[in-house]
């Protein structure tokens, strides 16, 4: 959402979380922050006359969260899906740099999304469409699915040279019932899972650790971490300094890894949420 402060300042919303009571939790991007109790203009959808407000009431989720607390409202009293639906803008990761569109709305979304709540794809599943998915369960590999709201901290590089003094960005998570009775007969049956998407891993390996199949997890897989599900992951190429790509580091090895992206860039391979993606096998998997 794009709006302006009391005194002309642009400013830019991501919503991350919608917390209740047309009250929502936001990255905030502006040259000077506002004060508690500001009422921003908000922009509305190119030939509506509706009226849209954000007023900030503080930090999220405490005092010293890095985002901001926001009450989103108009005349007709709409709740902020609503609000988000009509005037929103697609979300498109910091390296895309043109302006998002009604393309992008279509194809940076995958074919089997359900439950609104993340900020970007899991842009592995890009890859699939009905076809291929049907193709697959015709040829016996069956998918099922699980639910993780992205958030804007997957696309924030690694700052520390110490990786415990990293703070890992919380996401919520779920895991269906359908979903984990498909998992424990598949290895009760000696077959494999395959995650698609550094998503899936973060959701699975996080119900395996904890045994909770819904809830937040903060978990960061680093080379060392012991995967306790997923046997193979299909994922896209990453970012330099990225969690993810820590993630994947752990998941076949740091040398197999730098070996893969050496190959990707020699071969000019697309890198990112609109490119390719490699197969890749758990590190001593048997």
């Amino acid at each position: 959402l794009f709006g302006e402060k009391p005194t002309g300042g642009k400013v830019e919303l991501l919503i991350e979380r919608v917390l209740g009571g047309n009250q929502v939790a936001a990255h905030m991007r502006v040259s000077k922050k506002p004060e508690v109790g500001t009422t921003l203009a908000l922009q509305a959808a190119s030939g509506s006359d509706d009226t849209v407000r954000a007023t900030l009431l503080g930090r999220w989720p405490d005092a010293e969260g890095g985002m901001f607390r926001f009450v989103l409202s108009n005349d007709a009293g709409d709740d902020p899906y609503t609000l988000m639906e009509r005037h929103g803008h697609v979300p498109l990761p910091p390296y895309i740099e043109h302006a998002d569109s009604a393309q992008d709305a279509e194809r940076y979304q995958t074919v089997f999304a359900r439950h609104t709540g993340a900020v970007a794809a899991p842009t592995a599943a890009l890859h699939f469409d009905q076809a291929l998915l049907q193709s697959l369960a015709q040829r016996g590999i069956p998918h099922v699915f699980v639910t993780l709201h992205v958030g804007a901290g997957t696309f924030q590089p690694v700052k520390t040279e110490n990786l415990a003094e990293h703070h890992m960005h919380s996401e919520w998570y779920q895991v269906p019932q359908a979903t984990q009775e498909a998992i424990a007969a598949c290895k009760a049956r000696g077959g494999r899972i395959v995650a698609v998407g550094t998503t899936t891993v973060r959701t699975l390996e996080s119900w395996a650790a904890s045994g909770k199949t819904s809830g937040d997890t903060e978990i960061f897989i680093t080379p060392g971490f012991r995967f306790r599900l997923i046997d193979l992951l299909i994922t896209n190429f990453h970012l330099p300094k990225s969690t993810l790509m820590m993630l994947v580091s752990a998941f076949a090895g740091y040398e197999p890894i730098r070996a893969l992206y050496r190959h990707a860039i020699d071969r000019r391979y697309r890198f990112f949420s609109y490119g390719d993606a490699m197969l890749l096998a758990r590190r001593n998997h048997t």
